[in-house]
């Protein structure tokens, strides 16, 4: 379990480091949803998502030999990028096992912040596997991106800067993949604010921590088919799971569709450039999965590295 001490402590490793993201609010979302609707638009973060934040609290804690031989990570992109630009800060150097139907904007990202990649197979090989050997190998640092009680710490000074805007909040909507950000948002604001709800989203084909929570015990589904690519973790963290089934309330599922439909509202309504992962806690607001009415509410948009090409694709194809 991490506490809100280590997240106060991570807040004080970013400070000057990583961005302090906007909150955004909207008067058409909060008369679609009957909320008054927070935006902690973490697509603004440093490498375009809130990965920075994790990535960033555990390479900095590492030695000083351990950065001079380098660290490795796994990850389809967001943490990719979060990982690289981290290690290049802090005098060291990346490398980064990706699957090769990464989305192109994040591999060349990644590539272009000073990365070596390597790739891998997401649905025959296993990236835990082939991490840990590499790491062993090469005498690498591993940064996991999720199942660290620092990375957790890290993302839940998403959650701390949020309250500091908003601290009348009742409701915290955030995504769910492998379950860092949650477990790490909801330290924060259970200790916090300890009468607030924190829901969790996932998209359907992606359902892992909700049927683990419901079950008591982690359930793997396989590689999720979704376009949500950072949410397709096969089951929820080890780590993850023990801090998300004592402080998530409840996790809820949105379709593809809606998704896109949530993704095409942002760009419209609040010309906010999303990507798939980053738009499910406003799928779920839009949807009605989510009872928020009369109540002060807050959402993570956590990402927006979405390629023009792909953006483009997902909407028309609505």
């Amino acid at each position: 379990m991490i506490e809100l001490e280590d997240v106060r402590a991570a807040a004080e490793r970013l400070h000057g480091v990583a961005h302090r993201t906007p909150v955004l609010t909207s008067r058409t979302l909060d008369g679609l949803t009957g909320a008054r609707v927070h935006l902690k638009a973490e697509c603004f973060q440093r490498g375009g998502a809130f990965k920075f934040r994790g990535a960033y609290n555990k390479i900095s804690s590492l030695s000083e030999d351990e950065l001079r031989r380098g660290v490795l990570a796994y990850s389809s992109g967001n943490h990719a990028q979060a990982v690289a630009i981290a290690s290049e800060m802090l005098g060291s150097r990346a490398t980064i096992v990706m699957p090769n139907d990464a989305p192109e904007a994040k591999v060349e990202a990644t590539r272009g912040y000073g990365a070596e990649i390597v790739r891998y197979d997401r649905f025959t090989e296993s990236r835990e596997e082939i991490g840990a050997a590499l790491a062993v190998e090469r005498g690498l640092a591993l940064v996991k991106p999720y199942d660290d009680p620092l990375v957790m710490a890290g993302q839940g000074t998403t959650a701390l800067e949020l309250l500091e805007d908003v601290p009348e909040l009742d409701v915290l909507v955030t995504p769910v993949g492998g379950g860092g950000l949650a477990a790490g948002c909801a330290t924060a604001v259970k200790t916090l604010r300890p009468g607030a709800r924190v829901v969790g989203v996932e998209p359907e084909a992606g359902d892992d921590t909700a049927r683990s929570l419901a079950a008591g015990k982690r359930v793997a589904v396989g590689v999720p088919r979704t376009i949500a690519d950072g949410l397709q973790a096969p089951e929820p963290g080890e780590l993850t799971f023990e801090v998300n089934r004592r402080r998530v309330d409840e996790v809820v599922t949105v379709s593809d569709a809606e998704i896109v439909d949530a993704m095409a509202f942002l760009f419209d309504r609040m010309k906010l450039v999303v990507e798939p992962s980053g738009a499910v806690g406003i799928a779920a607001l839009l949807t009605r999965r989510i009872d928020a009415r009369d109540r002060t509410v807050g959402v993570v948009i956590s990402g927006g590295n979405v390629g023009a090409a792909r953006f483009a694709e997902l909407i028309a194809g609505r």
